[in-house]
């Protein structure tokens, strides 16, 4: 059985990407939730299980084959199951579904840093940056161009539910936590993404987990 190794529900995105796509996968796995920041986290992060990246979660293991960062495990799962469960099959709306992940992967630095993931929190909408807005403007322009060109047929960025939505789904819970300025499309592709029914899973989760890490919280 696969072993997912992941941080708190409320806070981790990257986690939530991991544990997003071994649900899609569909194949049974244990689940083990770390605290991160805790007191015991520093000695925690330097056991074996999580040493082949570095005590970096999410980390999936299948047998004795670890396998971390986001991308990387949704690509190794797509490969033990049927692909298209995670990419379009048509060249270029995968081609389009990569980049834009990819992109998601490495870019939007002030949106993450300026709005901190807490999926259990809803806060009044607030001043939002020039650089935040920037970066939504990005994020949304992209939203609207995969739905239009590929996602006929469903509430989702190409149709059905898949890796790029995995991808996203930790940026739809920082608009819903920040009440981020988003156009009226944007704002429906959130709704389908906060309803579907494994991130709703993973959000009901994160509401009852105990651990509070104080410099995720806004006063």
């Amino acid at each position: 059985m696969l072993k997912l190794i992941i941080g708190n529900k409320a806070y981790s995105s990257w986690s939530m990407r991991g544990w997003l796509a071994v649900k899609q996968s569909a194949l049974p796995f244990e689940e083990v939730v770390l605290p991160l920041y805790e007191e015991s986290w520093e000695t925690r992060k330097l056991a074996d299980d999580l040493a082949p990246s570095s005590g970096k979660v999410p980390l999936l293991w299948d047998g004795d084959i670890a396998v971390w960062e986001s991308l990387a495990i949704i690509d190794y799962l797509a490969d033990k199951v049927d692909g298209d469960r995670f990419w379009p099959a048509d060249p270029a709306a995968r081609g389009f579904a990569r980049s834009i992940s990819a992109e998601m992967h490495a870019g939007y630095q002030a949106l993450r840093s300026q709005h901190p993931t807490n999926m259990r929190r809803r806060y009044p909408a607030g001043e939002v940056s020039a650089e935040v807005k920037a970066d939504l403007a990005r994020i949304t322009g992209l939203w609207a161009e995969a739905k239009t060109r590929f996602g006929a047929g469903g509430d989702f960025l190409f149709g059905a539910f898949s890796a790029a939505d995995i991808m996203f789904a930790p940026v739809v819970t920082r608009i819903a936590t920040y009440d981020l300025p988003v156009p009226e499309a944007a704002q429906a592709y959130c709704g389908a993404v906060l309803a579907q029914p494994f991130v709703a899973e993973w959000l009901a989760d994160g509401a009852r987990e105990p651990w509070v890490i104080d410099k995720f919280e806004r006063a």
